[in-house]
């Protein structure tokens, strides 16, 4: 995307170009360890689009209430879960939103289980994103179900105690399931730059 003119001070020169590049909302999912921030950060990096990361947007406010809840700092509790999740997407949607109706493309980073697996829900979405002057993709990073669990035993977050703890049970889990709904499959064990090219071609295209 082109950068901004600097507007005429004496306001009688021309308008500043506006880019006829589509916008976008990117919705990247993908399993917990799967490479989601780090795929949207560097996606974010290569096209100029706003980053919103789940994790950064709400995850002070998270971990606070999982204190007060008494849930151990796990974010992924059922119980913190039914008390934030619907506010935690709500304020990750209405920010992409409003970054696309200032002109901005955005990439998006988040589980996105209801999203990825009930058409209503994403259809909700792409209205939604598509009203505000933009299109959705929905990106999904596929990572083989040892490569997760290894991956998580390396980072040790807190978070993941509980999945490691009863493997299973995390391996049948909604959050590993692929979308059902439209979507391009990165692949999460691909070099990083690799995974950045798939993912642009997903994006929409100049008409």
């Amino acid at each position: 995307m082109p950068p901004f003119t600097t507007p005429d001070p004496h306001g009688d020169g021309p308008a500043p170009p506006v880019s006829a590049d589509p916008r976008y909302v990117v919705l990247l999912a993908g399993p917990p360890a799967s490479g989601k921030s780090a795929l949207g950060e560097a996606l974010a990096g290569d096209t100029g689009a706003a980053l919103l990361d789940q994790d950064v947007m709400t995850g002070p406010l998270t971990t606070a209430l999982s204190n007060a809840l008494d849930a151990g700092g796990d974010l992924d509790h059922p119980l913190l879960r039914r008390a934030t999740r619907q506010a935690a997407y709500d304020a990750l949607l209405d920010t992409a939103v409003h970054n696309v109706e200032a002109g901005n493309s955005v990439v998006t980073v988040a589980p996105f289980t209801t999203e990825r697996t009930d058409a209503a829900a994403w259809e909700k979405v792409r209205r939604r994103v598509e009203r505000a002057g933009a299109e959705a993709r929905l990106l999904w990073l596929d990572c083989p179900d040892e490569e997760l669990l290894r991956r998580m035993r390396e980072r040790s977050a807190v978070r993941d105690s509980s999945k490691l703890a009863d493997t299973s049970a995390f391996l049948a889990s909604p959050v590993l399931r692929p979308p059902t709904v439209e979507h391009a499959v990165i692949d999460a064990t691909a070099p990083l730059a690799d995974q950045v090219r798939l993912a642009r071609r997903a994006l929409p295209v100049r008409r």
